[in-house]
């Protein structure tokens, strides 16, 4: 291709299809992008590294960072690593909590991803519906937690502190008022949206081949009907409590991964409602002494959990000291957002390029870190 025919331009952080503080720079010749490559570098945050620097309790504030998006998974890889390490055994009411606040965040995480889909196509209703909604869910989050976004609750050992049964109560509340009132408008307003149906059927097509050589898990691999879930294949917390479906597509375009998310949330509201009428008495954290000096044996460990955006994982190690000796991410979106962006995204319509950035839930932290 004669790339005197060809322009660059650079689609960043301004522009709401795309995540966060990331750009892409990309040609296009007429409308359609001819080649890409991802631009992470506005953070410059350094998790990793600070993490070698603190003590291993400051870092349950400094994990959530990692993803503003989905905070409350990185507090539990983090607490997870920590407890496979020193093989320590959390309370089973803690499990449960713990269970409940990740589907929380899940939906709340979801709503807010489908808000910023709707956005990149002009549907601006839906992004302020999903902006609203999130915030009913983040008033649950600052009643347990006492803070809204990050909130340092997760902790090695189990959890900082109970939930009363007022908030129990109130928490199955709004999950009927999410799943009998705010989800049909959401269904009749977006999802038989022929518009929207338009922009997204077809787009941003991710095959299973594709999304297996990339190392993609969540719902890019799902749209293609493949049921990869860890809280069904390798359960954690009390996962292997519960009784729910792993939503599929089978075209993998972006209008797969969408329903997807809608199905998600309507799956996590029966999870959490099996887990606040099942959960048990008893203690909420592990005794594990003053956390200024929390030590560990020497030791590694790789853990993961199913993030709203597939596997997320840490490998964690320890020397003994009051500090981890090394901490890797390995973020959910780590494949889609720096080889995804240069490999699949030429060929797009300019028009569709947010399409695609934010129907692959990036999350620009997670490798930029």
């Amino acid at each position: 291709m004669d790339k005197s025919t060809q322009t660059e331009i650079f689609f960043g952080p301004n522009h709401p299809g795309v995540p966060g503080n990331y750009g892409i720079n990309y040609n296009f010749e007429g409308d359609t992008v001819t080649a890409a490559e991802a631009n992470a570098g506005h953070l410059h945050r350094g998790f990793e590294k600070l993490m070698e620097e603190r003590i291993w309790i400051k870092n349950t504030a400094l994990v959530p960072r990692i993803c503003v998006e989905e905070p409350d998974i990185n507090e539990m890889v983090y607490a997870m690593g920590f407890e496979a390490i020193g093989e320590i055994e959390v309370p089973r009411r803690a499990d449960y909590i713990r269970s409940i606040i990740l589907e929380l965040a899940r939906i709340q995480g979801h709503i807010f991803s489908i808000g910023g889909n709707a956005a990149g196509i002009g549907q601006y209703t839906i992004m302020n519906w999903g902006t609203l909604t999130r915030d009913y869910i983040l008033d649950i989050f600052e009643e347990i937690t006492g803070a809204r976004v990050y909130h340092i609750y997760i902790r090695p050992g189990g959890v900082r502190q109970d939930i009363e049964a007022e908030t129990f109560a109130k928490i199955l509340d709004l999950m009927n008022e999410l799943e009998n009132e705010r989800f049909p408008d959401l269904e009749k307003t977006l999802f038989e949206n022929p518009n929207a149906q338009k922009r997204w059927q077809g787009k941003a097509v991710i095959t299973k081949e594709e999304a297996i050589e990339m190392g993609a898990t969540g719902p890019v691999l799902r749209a293609n009907g493949v049921p990869h879930d860890l809280r069904k294949m390798m359960p954690y917390a009390a996962y292997d409590d519960v009784e729910f479906e792993v939503p599929t597509g089978d075209n993998g375009d972006a209008w797969d991964r969408i329903k997807i998310a809608r199905d998600d949330m309507l799956q996590s509201i029966k999870i959490i409602r099996q887990l606040i009428n099942k959960i048990p008495d008893g203690p909420v954290q592990t005794d594990l002494g003053n956390g200024l000096k929390y030590r560990i044996p020497k030791g590694d460990a790789y853990v993961k959990i199913e993030s709203k955006r597939g596997e997320y994982g840490y490998y964690m190690v320890s020397d003994g000291s009051l500090k981890p000796y090394r901490v890797h991410v390995r973020g959910a979106s780590t494949p889609l957002g720096l080889y995804g962006v240069r490999e699949y995204l030429p060929g797009t319509r300019i028009a569709d390029v947010p399409v695609w950035a934010k129907s692959l839930g990036i999350c620009p932290p997670e490798f930029d870190r």
